[in-house]
């Protein structure tokens, strides 16, 4: 099942609680919360307060990328929060080992992100050991971008690894996501998708998420009879 998961960077945060419950009631999976330092990507977004504040209102799982210099210094911070995913990105990571071994022992989920550049050959150790790639179809840091093609071919070698190598990793993708791009995103093998313009920015975010999810099933759909 393809997953959906509302990234909160495009909220309007006077109207949080409402906006996580009507998306909660939509029907999505997760909610995205991207950490930003303002030196690894050229942004500010919010901190361990927000994220404890987001896990007392909703149910659904907090996936937590952190998009900072130095994660292994917040990663037990943002793990007592209440992420229920936290993901570090590979560039900012000196021994991604060590990171990885680090969100295990708070016992979550373990994602890995690569900026559109990175090559996913660079992650294909490791893979054995986290649960989720997120490949980044936009340069992390501010919503509304648009999503770069180029990454479609990257998603499509790493599902083939991980079928081939009998492996159980999710991959993401976050960045420029609507009905189009979820379509090629899904059909090149991902199963995640991160959607924040797309959502919050939609008069309706009811029928966006509806839409996202007949395009879902569609997608899945013609992927498993190829």
């Amino acid at each position: 099942m393809i997953k959906i998961a509302p990234s909160i960077l495009n909220c309007e945060f006077t109207n949080l609680k409402e906006l996580i419950s009507l998306v909660e009631k939509a029907g999505v999976d997760m909610l995205h919360l991207d950490i930003m330092d303002g030196h690894f990507v050229p942004n500010i977004s919010f901190g361990p307060q927000v994220v404890k504040s987001i896990k007392k209102i909703t149910k659904l799982p907090l996936d937590v990328h952190l998009m900072i210099e130095n994660p292994q210094e917040f990663i037990s911070v943002f793990a007592h929060a209440g992420a229920r995913i936290i993901t570090v990105s590979k560039e900012t990571c000196i021994n991604l080992g060590e990171q990885i071994e680090a969100i295990m022992k708070e016992r979550l989920e373990v994602g890995v992100a690569l900026n559109p550049q990175t090559p996913v050959e660079s992650l294909l150790n490791y893979l054995d050991q986290i649960n989720m790639v997120l490949l980044m179809t936009v340069e992390p840091g501010f919503g509304g971008q648009k999503f770069i093609s180029s990454v479609l071919p990257k998603i499509a070698y790493l599902r083939d690894y991980i079928s081939k190598n009998r492996l159980t990793v999710d991959i993401q993708v976050d960045g420029g996501i609507d009905l189009n791009t979820a379509r090629s995103a899904i059909e090149n093998g991902a199963n995640i998708l991160v959607a924040g313009e797309y959502i919050f920015g939609s008069p309706d975010p009811r029928k966006a998420i509806a839409d996202l999810r007949k395009v879902c099933a569609l997608s899945e759909k013609k992927s498993a009879g190829k």
